[in-house]
């Protein structure tokens, strides 16, 4: 997979549209996966990548500088609780009804760049079966939609292939 080159897809000139990287949760078993998109009626969110640079001058008055394999954060603010959202419901019945760290600490995710397509047209996909999905709060305004928003931290061996489209929702398929 280190070898394959993506490119984006779209015309010189006309910018990637949002929509076009997704982040899904897996209701069903690692071998057996049911992807479900996060994020409905989220309005902004955005992946950060801490990797933990650092520079030093030496003796000479060199600079030099080192990073890590970063370790990539998202939050989902606010996420309205909508009885469709299968994934959320999950979430509620882990970090609501079962108080369940562990598993909330142990959530299988897929990172989608529907943007970055390779010769054959595959999207770019990131699986990351060790995930945190942190809910952060449980409420909202009066008179409002209850939100529980969630930050993410992407965990685990990271796997790489490529995604598509089904009538079910996405399939992944690791790279050699």
């Amino acid at each position: 997979m280190a070898d394959m080159t993506y490119t984006i897809n779209t015309p010189a000139g006309q910018t990637v549209d949002r929509k076009l990287y997704l982040v899904y949760g897996n209701t069903g078993t690692y071998a057996d996966p049911k992807w479900h998109v996060i994020g409905k009626r989220v309005e902004d969110s955005s992946a950060e990548n801490d990797w933990s640079d650092e520079s030093k001058t030496d003796i000479l008055g060199d600079t030099y500088s080192t990073m890590k394999t970063p370790i990539t954060t998202q939050s989902f603010d606010p996420c309205e609780i909508d009885s469709g959202d299968e994934y959320q419901a999950k979430l509620i019945q882990l970090a609501v009804v079962d108080l369940d760290a562990h598993a909330l600490a142990n959530q299988d995710l897929l990172r989608v760049h529907l943007y970055l397509t390779d010769e054959q047209g595959n999207a770019f996909a990131e699986r990351y079966p060790s995930s945190m999905v942190k809910p952060t709060s449980l409420g909202g305004a009066g008179g409002g939609s209850l939100t529980m928003p969630v930050d993410v931290t992407f965990g685990g061996k990271r796997e790489v292939g490529t995604a598509a489209a089904t009538d079910s929702g996405v399939e992944f398929t690791k790279g050699a």
